[in-house]
């Protein structure tokens, strides 16, 4: 019986659970706003990103996900790895989704057991 009202609270509060509007300076809520960069604020939003690059690394995929929303591009990389690509500026990637863009973008390296291993900023993809 003990187990089930800890499965049932356990259910309860993580149905209950939303993502954070925040991440140390970073405006989460404004940068998932801006899907592909094409409103231009995850742009104004590049220096508090970087403030904070050390503390995404090592969360998972599904944190990661929780806190910037889903990626532009989900990359796949060699050794069951991948890349979650946020575009920073706007370009063809918003009217053109599966087309090639050079914008300038931030890649998170998720490693094959589903870390954050690598940030990197660099225009396109890597």
């Amino acid at each position: 019986m003990k187990f089930l009202y800890a499965a049932f609270v356990a259910v309860l509060v993580s149905s209950c659970y939303s993502s954070p509007d925040q991440f140390g300076k970073l405006n989460l809520k404004k940068w998932r706003g801006d899907r592909g960069g094409c409103n231009g604020v995850r742009a104004t939003l590049e220096p508090a990103f970087k403030a904070e690059i050390q503390n995404l690394k090592g969360k998972t995929a599904n944190t990661i996900g929780d806190l910037l929303g889903r990626p532009d591009v989900n990359q796949i990389a060699d050794r069951n790895q991948k890349f979650y690509i946020y575009f920073l500026e706007k370009g063809p990637q918003c009217n053109y989704p599966v087309g090639k863009s050079m914008s300038r973008s931030v890649a998170i390296r998720m490693s094959a057991i589903g870390l954050a291993t690598e940030i990197t900023f660099q225009n396109g993809i890597p």
